[in-house]
């Protein structure tokens, strides 16, 4: 006759190895359980590529906006020939330039780049103009830029010969 010494119905050592395995097992499903859950991101943020910019009576003859600098890195320029909206990138290195209204031009504080109201680069590492976006009016009467719609220039090239369809006449 064999007598079993054990108290209950396992032993200590029964008990940690069933512990150790079941946190293994648990460990194992949660990261089975994140390795699956990194497959299917919550959140894709794309901001919209259109916006409304307003009216056009909101901009003054011969004045640079830099009311949608932040929020989309947009100037709007109203001049004689129409509207138009830069793309506030340098074309450098994609700084974002100042543009300093007393000298009547864009200035990019990283390595100097100069930029004409137009877009048309002038002094700098800039190798060309600033792109421009597209510029249309709603049917509600107000401006609607389309970021989607990109007019890239070339160099040397005055950026209302390149792209004509760049502004909008008024």
């Amino acid at each position: 006759m064999t007598t079993d010494n054990r108290r209950g119905i396992w032993s200590r050592r029964d008990f940690f190895t069933r512990i150790g395995w079941g946190g293994f097992g648990l460990f194992c499903f949660a990261t089975l359980v994140g390795f699956l859950r990194s497959a299917f991101p919550r959140v894709l943020f794309q901001p919209p590529s259109t916006f409304k910019a307003g009216l056009p009576s909101d901009y003054t003859l011969g004045e640079v906006s830099d009311k949608y600098i932040q929020q989309f890195r947009v100037w709007i320029i109203r001049e004689d020939e129409g509207i138009y909206a830069n793309f506030a990138k340098c074309t450098h290195l994609g700084c974002t330039p100042r543009w300093l209204a007393a000298e009547d031009k864009f200035k990019c504080p990283c390595h100097g780049s100069g930029y004409y109201k137009s877009g048309l680069n002038f002094e700098g590492p800039a190798p060309r103009p600033m792109d421009r976006f597209k510029v249309e009016v709603a049917e509600d009467g107000q401006l609607a830029v389309d970021k989607s719609v990109l007019y890239k220039m070339e160099p040397g090239v005055e950026p209302d010969d390149q792209h004509p369809e760049s502004v909008l006449k008024i």
